[in-house]
């Protein structure tokens, strides 16, 4: 009996012990690993001068209270050009095209062209047979000759009373009825002929020699492409946005890297009721003969630019109730301490990566990119980690400090390269991040300067009998 009381006893102590280590290390082993992870990320290790960040460091946060103080991650509010555009696809066409047929049926005499030829306005294409017009045509004017001659004999006649005036009207109707079978036979053979509406480009050509052609079959087409018409529909809620003289870069899989700049010519005034969209024509200047009619475009259209936009990463947007919020860092109380703000802001543009703030922030503010949850309300003391561009996304120390840094080792002076404008505008992943600085656009045949002479055919006055 007393044996079994000892284990008791024994076993009611290890159950109490283990209690009370349960509870010392709830309690005091996470503020002892808070601050020896802290000490041990320090530049200097946990030991010396440089272990940890000093007392009154900006970073810091109030004196026995760093370890509490909660980490992060902010950035400055930049400045750069940024563009109002978007992206849309279209099709290229011909500035003028079209397919010569015959009027009249009849048998091909003559071709006067070669497939891929440039030609003429008023070139002569097609000939065909007119042998029966020339002979309706001679038939027509001997006829109008005994007409004159008749006419001029009756008013010697009527001068002379020797006829009434009624055989002179019939006379001077006669005529008028020759001359108008003249008209129509040179008419006739006229359409046997067929000619260039307009300078261009033949295509492949579809006759030969001695093909019989009935009226309106086809015979090779031809297309003025010395400036090239661009094709494409934006969703209306553009439509206020794009007019004429706009420009619109783009790009065709079949020229790859090769970038090209249209010009906005007009803009339908219908919306269409199926995808409630407008349609947009541009020209393209094509005088070095690159593109060709029904090409597939990729295009982005311009509407404008804003030189000194403030930008900000778009993590630090908070949407909420509609509205949207950002938290700003700002100076405390005190010289080293650093406090939360949140503020309402209006936002405009966005590119990849990017949000315009056009109400609530200014150039020298910095706010908060990741850590918002841990700031439930104003005031709240922080410290700061600045992510610098290029590191990958983990928090860096201030430049000349090789190796990551811990969030104390972070100074809310040290410049970053996320700070910087012209950094921010050269970071742009892809052709994007190459338009929001206004850089990066390389004109039209960079590579293959061919030189160009007279004016831009997409600046003349649009005149299809030209």
């Amino acid at each position: 009996m007393a044996y079994k009381k000892k284990y008791a006893v024994l076993a009611l102590l290890g159950i109490s012990v283990a209690s009370g280590a349960a509870w010392w290390w709830q309690n005091k082993a996470p503020a002892d690993g808070t601050a020896s992870t802290a000490a041990a990320s320090a530049p200097g290790g946990p030991s010396g001068a440089s272990g940890g960040a000093p007392a009154g460091a900006p970073g810091a946060g109030p004196a026995g209270g760093a370890g509490r103080a909660p980490v992060v991650e902010v950035a400055k509010v930049e400045s750069m050009t940024l563009v109002d555009e978007t992206q849309a696809v279209g099709s290229l066409r011909s500035r003028q095209g079209v397919m010569l047929r015959p009027e009249v049926a009849g048998r091909v005499k003559q071709i006067f062209f070669n497939d891929g030829q440039r030609v003429r306005k008023g070139q002569l294409m097609v000939q065909l047979e007119d042998q029966l017009q020339q002979a309706q045509v001679a038939q027509a004017r001997a006829e109008l000759s005994i007409a004159e001659a008749n006419h001029k004999r009756n008013q010697e006649l009527v001068a002379q009373n020797f006829i009434s005036q009624r055989s002179l009207d019939e006379s001077a109707a006669a005529l008028e009825v020759s001359r108008a079978k003249l008209s129509l036979a040179q008419a006739t053979l006229q359409r046997l002929q067929v000619l260039a509406p307009f300078d261009g480009i033949t295509g492949l050509k579809q006759i030969n020699v001695g093909d019989y052609l009935k009226d309106g079959a086809d015979m090779v087409n031809v297309e003025d492409i010395d400036a090239v018409l661009l094709d494409f529909r934006l969703p209306e809620r553009f439509q206020a946005k794009v007019r004429a003289g706009q420009k619109a870069q783009l790009t065709v899989d079949a020229l790859p890297g090769r970038p090209f700049s249209a010009i906005v010519q007009a803009v339908d005034p219908l919306i269409e009721a199926n995808g409630r969209s407008v349609g947009v024509r541009g020209c393209i200047d094509n005088r070095q003969q690159q593109l060709r009619p029904g090409m597939f475009a990729r295009v982005n259209a311009v509407f404008g630019s804003r030189d000194n936009a403030l930008v900000i990463p778009e993590e630090a947007i908070i949407p909420q109730g509609g509205r949207t919020f950002v938290v700003k860092v700002v100076q405390g109380d005190k010289p080293d301490v650093r406090v939360s703000e949140r503020v309402a802001v209006k936002v405009g543009l966005r590119q990849p990566g990017k949000v315009e703030i056009l109400e609530g922030l200014s150039a020298a503010d910095t706010v908060v990119t990741a850590g918002h949850q841990r700031l439930q309300k104003d005031g709240t003391a922080v410290r700061v980690v600045y992510l610098p561009q290029g590191a990958g996304g983990k928090p860096g120390g201030p430049p000349g400090q090789p190796g990551p840094a811990g969030p104390g080792a972070a100074t809310p002076g040290a410049p970053s390269a996320g700070a910087s404008p012209a950094g921010a505008a050269a970071q742009g992943a892809g052709p994007q991040g190459a338009r929001a600085s206004g850089a990066g656009r390389p004109s039209q045949g960079a590579g293959r300067p061919v030189a160009l002479t007279g004016p831009n055919p997409c600046l003349r006055e649009a005149d299809a009998a030209r």
